[in-house]
């Protein structure tokens, strides 16, 4: 039906950057908010970066002046520019997307399968 695909993650010093991309593709209508998590280990998943389908944001205030999240409706992709790394960004990224499946009218969420970032000299 719908896949989400992930990729850019990878290995950094800190201070440098990585820019993440996410592209949703199968029967889909429309999709609404998209956005990335991560997850560190032995933490909880908790929200990177948000952005609705208008192009209004939101950020942890963690990342905030860091990273930047933006997208491509025509290609149905949802990108994060991570600059400044630091360690404790190490984690799997995870994209998300609220996404209407054709011939239906519920959104459903949809996740990506994770992408490890890791920030180390």
């Amino acid at each position: 039906q719908v896949q989400l695909v992930e990729s850019g993650g990878g290995l950094v010093q800190p201070g440098g950057s990585l820019r993440l991309s996410c592209t949703a593709s199968g029967s889909i209508f429309s999709i609404n908010a998209m956005g990335w998590y991560r997850q560190a280990p032995g933490k909880q998943r908790e929200l990177v970066a948000a952005i609705a389908s208008g192009a209004s944001t939101n950020y942890a205030d963690s990342v905030k002046g860091r990273f930047t999240i933006s997208r491509d409706n025509a290609k149905n992709t949802v990108y994060l520019q991570m600059n400044s790394l630091k360690p404790e960004d190490t984690a799997v990224y995870y994209c998300r997307a609220d996404i209407i499946v054709i011939l239906t009218t519920t959104p459903i969420d949809y996740w990506g399968q994770g992408t490890q970032v890791t920030v180390s000299s």
